[in-house]
């Protein structure tokens, strides 16, 4: 099943704040393999597939570094096609000798690392999903080690050569300033469900029986203050919703628990988490 397409509500782009235009979009093309779509002086779109943006890089006016012990960014997710993807991008990342975290969550095998800014970055992809086990509406899932000797070996065959064209932003994973309220907004609100907790400091959500579209933690502290608006790290993600009439119930259900959502110039929509994580909700 694809869980980033229609009927499902999903996590389909970020844009982060950068402190140097230049020096990120090498990153992004050299390390992690994006080809870019458009840029001005301030700005570039990252895709994989030459169509469709998945991650924005913007460059303030008068950036500053990315702010350690605050709500935001914790990391996005780039979900590939298959496990030979992800045996083919760990070969390079070991050849560039790029420091690197890794879990087997026994619904995805994953890689992390952080850009030159600090902002953190999943490279995964999905077990089949009729493989995942679920108990009482809650996934199981775990921090294991990986295998890498056996992904590293599904993916020798062909060599690494960018981010296949099927890469889709996979999920985003957020600091909050606290969970409760910041559940309610994602569940009551914009329709997404409880699919696993992490105790009192974390849960993860999602739409369709997906393992999650979105985390949230509180590893940052509960009451962890918002960034400066000019410091690196996130400045918004964009969800998807299968249709207008989904968006619009969304929007009300926003209203009803006294969420503001703005009205964009563009006719887009935004708004706020109780934790100051800015989205767009687009269809």
């Amino acid at each position: 099943m694809n869980f980033h397409e229609s009927p499902h509500t999903h996590v389909s782009g970020v844009t982060i704040k950068v402190e140097d235009l230049q020096r990120s979009i090498h990153f992004y093309q050299k390390i992690i393999g994006f080809k870019v779509l458009d840029q001005s002086q301030f700005e570039a779109r990252l895709t994989a597939d030459g169509r469709t943006p998945l991650l924005t890089l913007d460059q303030p006016a008068n950036v500053t570094q990315k702010q350690p012990r605050t709500t935001g960014l914790y990391h996005f997710a780039l979900l590939l096609p298959e496990r030979a993807d992800l045996g083919r991008v760990l070969n390079h990342f070991a050849q560039l000798n790029i420091p690197l975290g890794s879990s087997d969550h026994l619904v995805s095998e994953a890689l992390y690392l952080n850009d030159p800014d600090g902002n953190g970055i999943e490279v995964y992809w999905d077990k089949p999903s009729s493989g995942w086990t679920w108990n009482g509406g809650q996934v199981e899932m775990a921090v294991d080690p990986i295998d890498a000797r056996a992904i590293l070996a599904e993916g020798e065959e062909e060599p690494w050569t960018g981010l296949p064209l099927q890469t889709v932003m996979g999920h985003i994973h957020l600091h909050a300033a606290e969970l409760n309220e910041t559940a309610d907004f994602y569940t009551k609100g914009l329709g997404f469900e409880v699919v696993s907790r992490l105790g009192n400091q974390a849960m993860f959500l999602s739409t369709g029986r997906y393992h999650h579209h979105i985390g949230l933690n509180t590893w940052n502290g509960v009451g962890a203050p918002q960034p400066a608006e000019n410091s690196a790290g996130l400045r918004a993600f964009d969800i998807r919703f299968p249709s207008e009439q989904d968006r619009k119930m969304a929007i009300s259900r926003l209203e009803t628990l006294g969420i503001h959502v703005h009205d964009e110039p563009n006719g887009q929509f935004s708004t706020v988490d109780p934790s100051g994580n800015k989205m767009y909700l687009t269809i």
